[in-house]
């Protein structure tokens, strides 16, 4: 089955372009130019998919994709004209997979929604099974987490995070290490993005205290601390 794709970008010349490539790899194309109309396009649509600028007119990305969360798990990709770190954190802390600074290659971002589709369940997962880990249970097969039988609402990426580290409890991962695994590549000032999905991770595993910080290297997976 063909995968579907919402594009929102009010420069209409990279809507056209992107829609080029992602048609050539078998894509179902939705286009939007402002907000408004790309907050309504998803929601209609349901595509598997979104690729959001920043600078919209009406709504920007931030509050399409903050709206979003509220509703699902979409995976989403933020466009931004600006490589400043702090609009990169805001998207990624509202729930945003990955963002990609303009002017950028149209075969990234192919290339780059590809592998979130893959690791959000629509492609094939490396690791299979269920890890328990006392209240939690992460079932790899399925891409669903839950703590005490409810389920946690993650994103591709958070579920990624969540299972690379309670697939290997204890043992300590460098940014650079996780964000080379749950992304699929690494690029300079990359890994700074990690603390934004492990604070969303942290949020919604509540009081639970799976994921531990080791400064000055990255994060380690203890499970017996959370039950403390």
């Amino acid at each position: 089955m063909a995968k579907r794709i919402a594009i929102v970008d009010d420069d209409k010349k990279i809507v056209a372009l992107l829609k080029t490539y992602f048609e050539k790899e078998g894509f179902i194309v939705y286009e939007a130019y402002d907000g408004t109309e790309g907050l309504r396009l998803i929601q209609d649509k349901t595509p598997d998919i979104a690729v959001l600028d920043v600078m919209l007119p009406q709504l920007d990305g931030f509050e399409i994709c903050r709206r979003l969360r509220r509703e699902g798990n979409i995976p989403i990709i933020m466009l931004t004209a600006r490589d400043e770190e702090t609009d990169k954190l805001i998207g990624l802390e509202l729930g945003a997979d990955d963002y990609v600074v303009k002017p950028f290659s149209p075969r990234e971002v192919v290339a780059r929604v590809k592998a979130i589709l893959r690791r959000s369940g629509k492609g094939t997962e490396e690791s299979s099974g269920v890890i328990i880990a006392g209240r939690l249970a992460i079932d790899r097969d399925r891409h669903v987490a839950k703590i005490d039988d409810v389920p946690l609402e993650l994103t591709p990426t958070e579920f990624k995070l969540l299972a690379l580290l309670a697939g290997n409890p204890k043992r300590v991962f460098s940014r650079l290490q996780i964000i080379e695994h749950i992304q699929g590549y690494s690029f300079e000032g990359y890994e700074r993005t990690v603390d934004a999905h492990v604070k969303n991770l942290r949020r919604k595993l509540g009081n639970a205290q799976y994921i531990q910080t080791v400064y000055g290297i990255g994060y380690k997976f203890l499970p017996a601390e959370a039950e403390k």
